[in-house]
């Protein structure tokens, strides 16, 4: 079975460069993988040259506009961005031309045409950027990663839902656990919001999955729960501060290992481990990330990463697409509409 992913190959700080690499690396893992491709011919054209592994793999349409990454997402909506990469890329799959878009551009922007043109999910207020995180015990599901920067208690109760989903598909758990991410695990701690939101979750019959209150910072890397519900202003520091300690790790192991010749002699025996190491702290491995409650699969990669994050990314996509989550998330929802504002009694 043949998948098609639409392409914003305008977005990120190296773009289109890293994501036509990207695409090829994606397409030797993915045979049955075709990809719409939305950018400026002139510049893309040349790029696919470089790359006869896609010829014959993808469809390029030409747009003229790229929304940059500093551009307001209101900015994005109007008439003389019409043509842009993402829009016209998100528009595929509203039409059914694409069963996904990536974009690794403004994620303002890509929110706000998202849930214009893919609409919401029925009874989800706002999408969720949620991605599995490593951690000591495997992976845990975060979001908020920057979606949201300001969250009532009844968006953090649809992310716990919507995360909740999310991990079963992911870690093919029936009944993952659930943390509210707070300065401590005291049930006192924590501001008025996040207060009333563990009440909503600890009152709910039919969350899927199972409260286990608050969790502090150090718990989303000792994996405490398979699911971390934050806002976004919040998710995102902590995905960046993980990010950052992790190539502080990996630096600081390189270093020690180049500080003399018995640490050099040192390493060839240790390669093999330090390179699963490496693997398991790099963070283009975890690049891409779902916009959970837009009416389509929408995945966002950062806008920062190289070729192989991106490939990363199309490889989320993939696993989406081929997974049907779209329409397990939205019958899950529909299935939990009292926790949604669902009218459940309906015909």
């Amino acid at each position: 079975m043949t998948l098609t992913l639409a392409v914003d190959a305008m977005g990120g700080d190296d773009a289109p460069g890293i994501v036509v690499s990207g695409l090829a690396i994606a397409a030797e893992k993915h045979p049955n993988l075709h990809f719409l491709v939305f950018g400026h011919q002139d510049q893309l054209n040349p790029l696919f040259d470089q790359h006869p592994l896609l010829s014959g793999r993808y469809t390029l349409t030409h747009c003229e506009v790229a929304i940059s990454g500093d551009e307001k997402p209101a900015n994005a909506l109007r008439g003389g961005k019409r043509d842009s990469s993402m829009r016209r890329a998100i528009e595929a799959v509203k039409q059914g031309e694409a069963q996904a878009i990536i974009s690794a551009g403004n994620t303002g922007a890509l929110m706000a045409l998202g849930k214009v043109l893919l609409r919401m999910v029925p009874g989800v207020d706002r999408p969720a950027i949620a991605s599995p995180l490593p951690t000591a015990k495997g992976q845990s599901v975060v979001l908020d990663l920057g979606a949201n920067v300001q969250c009532d208690e009844r968006n953090l109760l649809q992310f716990a839902i919507m995360g909740a989903l999310y991990a079963r598909f992911l870690f093919g758990k029936d009944n993952p656990t659930i943390g509210l991410l707070n300065i401590g695990s005291e049930e006192q701690k924590g501001h008025e919001v996040l207060q009333v939101a563990a009440d909503l979750m600890r009152d709910s019959a039919s969350l899927p999955g199972a409260f286990a209150g608050f969790i502090e910072a150090d718990d989303i890397a000792a994996g405490t729960t398979d699911v971390v519900v934050t806002d976004g202003f919040t998710g995102n520091v902590a995905l960046k501060t993980t990010e950052g300690v992790g190539r502080l790790i990996s630096g600081m192991v390189r270093e020690a290992f180049r500080s003399g010749i018995f640490s050099r002699i040192g390493y060839l025996f240790a390669m093999p481990a330090m390179g699963r190491l490496r693997q398991r702290l790099d963070p283009r491995t975890y690049n891409g990330g779902m916009f959970l409650g837009l009416g389509g699969i929408c995945v966002k990669s950062h806008g920062g990463t190289d070729d192989i994050g991106f490939a990363n990314a199309v490889s989320v996509s993939v696993e989406l697409m081929a997974g049907d989550f779209q329409t397990k998330i939205a019958q899950a929802i529909a299935d939990n509409g009292d926790l949604f504002g669902l009218d459940t009694d309906a015909a």
